[in-house]
């Protein structure tokens, strides 16, 4: 028997080499430096051009016609459903187990966030619970790629169509995912992305949305800028906010996206090393394996336990153990949006016209989220850094906690 670290033994997972977050690089150094030089800080400044720069760049990477970039992931749906004509009370649809920015910018803007379940198998918006809960007050869906797995597009659209939906990809974590080889964030009205610190394309906070429409872009532009376009001077056709990203970000951005395809690279290598040895431990459940996703974006990597396989041991009891190899695991998201308190009638109904139809959300089970709830286990993206064969640690340490698990069980 092994002693287990939890109870003084040596950790399985000591030589996890896992790269600090985020990074600053000489280019990002440089870069920052040229902006900052410049004293040119806004975008709207004539000869500013970093925010410009990375619009161009950031679209020529996601395979999109048009990028306009934002103070931060946020405010990017808030965009994206202003722009897709989103009015005080409708209805949309957003998955259950997300960020709660994905339904609170819907709030914010006056509409009425209903949430669906999600497919345990992938985390992402479940299509067949999308089709159950459509009525005639639904105007839209905003999807999640949950961790850069890619939603399953080819159930997602159809109903779209058939609907008459408007589809906002929440793509915050899947900078460079696929499906089918056509990049995500393309295939509904828009896609928005976070460049929040946490995210594998970091700038401490900011934010994008992409389009193929010509018309919806000009209106997002606008929106973005106080209601005029830019370099309009003082002339405002419509009544709006400023969602703009400075030029420090745009040019720390650049330097950021320049070693993403690099890093997605090496995290998708890892991804595989360590889905092979995870696959043939009893107990642990990876994501659904498909064909369709070309190429991965990360922000998180989950995988799901299965407590009769450790002996009834607990998830968090199985993740306490796990921190203590020398594994930065957690159990994700604390709770279902619907058990969120914002999510209140009371909390909703102050921000939709009287009157409006507001679900009880308290009253809500839907059954793959709360198995997500029970099961999860998350790792960051930069666990897929790991150098070298160090990816390898994680299965070992979780081997070993099932192996002496009767140490845990006796305490």
């Amino acid at each position: 028997m092994t002693r287990l670290a939890l109870n003084g033994g040596p950790e399985a997972a000591a030589g996890l080499d896992i790269p600090r977050w985020p990074q600053c690089t000489d280019t990002s150094k440089e870069y920052v430096l040229d902006a900052l030089e410049s004293e040119k800080w806004c975008r709207i400044i004539d000869g500013a051009d970093w925010v410009d720069r990375f619009e161009s760049e950031f679209a020529d990477y996601h395979d999109a016609e048009h990028a306009i970039a934002v103070s931060n992931g946020t405010v990017a749906i808030e965009l994206a459903l202003r722009a897709s004509g989103l009015q005080p009370g409708d209805e949309v649809l957003v998955p259950a187990y997300t960020f709660i920015a994905t339904a609170s910018a819907v709030a914010c803007m006056g509409g009425v966030p209903k949430f669906v379940d999600v497919d345990p198998n992938t985390f992402n918006i479940d299509p067949e619970s999308v089709r159950e809960n459509v009525t005639d007050r639904t105007v839209g869906i905003v999807g999640v790629h949950f961790g850069g797995y890619p939603m399953d597009m080819d159930e997602l659209l159809p109903i779209v169509e058939e609907h008459g939906l408007f589809l906002i990809e929440d793509s915050a974590h899947a900078q460079g995912s696929e499906w089918r080889g056509q990049r995500v964030g393309t295939f509904g009205d828009f896609g928005t992305f976070s460049f929040q610190q946490s995210k594998s394309l970091p700038a401490g906070e900011g934010g994008i949305v992409v389009t193929d429409d010509d018309v919806l872009a000009e209106e997002a532009s606008l929106v973005h800028n106080i209601g005029r376009p830019v370099g309009a001077g003082y002339k405002h056709t419509m009544l709006a906010s400023n969602y703009r990203l400075p030029e420090l970000q745009g040019a720390l951005l650049c330097s950021q996206l320049e070693k993403l395809p690099d890093e997605n690279r090496r995290r998708q290598e890892n991804e595989e090393r360590l889905v092979s040895e995870l696959d043939v431990i009893d107990g642990i459940h990876t994501l659904r394996r498909d064909d369709r996703i070309t190429n991965r974006g990360y922000c998180v990597y989950n995988f799901r336990y299965d407590a009769d396989a450790f002996d009834g041991l607990s998830r968090d009891r199985f993740l306490e153990a796990l921190r203590a190899e020398g594994v930065p695991a957690s159990p994700g998201y604390g709770l279902p949006l619907y058990k969120q308190p914002a999510f209140s009638r009371e909390q909703l109904g102050t921000l939709v016209p009287p009157d409006t139809e507001i679900p009880v959300n308290r009253h809500l089970h839907l059954p793959g989220v709360e198995e997500i709830m029970e099961t999860n286990v998350r790792l960051s993206h930069t666990a897929l850094l790991a150098e070298g064969e160090t990816i390898n640690a994680i299965p070992r340490a979780i081997r070993k906690i099932q192996e002496n698990v009767d140490q845990l069980l006796e305490s």
